[in-house]
């Protein structure tokens, strides 16, 4: 490389730092909106490039391959990732990292096969034991003593 098209290169590297800068709020609040739900949110994180429709679906709940095509193809025309060529089609890869605007990223929970056996979720077993030792009985409260007694 030359040092004129170091220089350019140098220069281009500067004014795209700016730019980026100068675009985070905006970004950031265009993330916000059309990431309203905790799956949309994981949806987009998760839409990398190496991930495909099925595998998406899958890691958030989705309960289809087209909600999430539908998703790709909004995200896209909102600019917030691009389409990468993959072995039988094209898949969205997102443009950004959430953690880099400071938004949360759901966790994913992979249930284990006993989980799935499982009649009730353990957040509603506790819920029901806790439910059956609440007593609907007043508690005792002692009355003050009136002024002028020895009480």
């Amino acid at each position: 490389m030359n040092p004129q098209e170091n220089e350019q290169t140098q220069l281009l590297r500067e004014i795209l730092k700016w730019i980026k800068f100068a675009g985070m709020k905006q970004v950031k609040e265009v993330l916000t909106s059309v990431l309203n739900t905790p799956q949309k949110a994981l949806a987009y994180q998760f839409s990398d490039g190496t991930k495909g429709i099925v595998e998406v679906r899958n890691a958030t709940g989705i309960a289809s391959n087209a909600t999430i095509s539908a998703y790709w193809k909004s995200w896209l025309k909102l600019g917030l990732g691009e389409n990468v060529a993959v072995k039988g089609g094209e898949r969205f890869k997102r443009g950004f990292d959430l953690e880099d605007f400071g938004m949360e990223v759901p966790l994913v929970k992979k249930a284990t096969s006993e989980e799935k056996k499982s009649e009730t979720p353990e957040p509603l077993k506790e819920e029901k034991q806790t439910s059956q030792s609440v007593s609907t009985e007043r508690p005792h409260v002692p009355k003050e003593p009136e002024e002028g007694s020895d009480a």
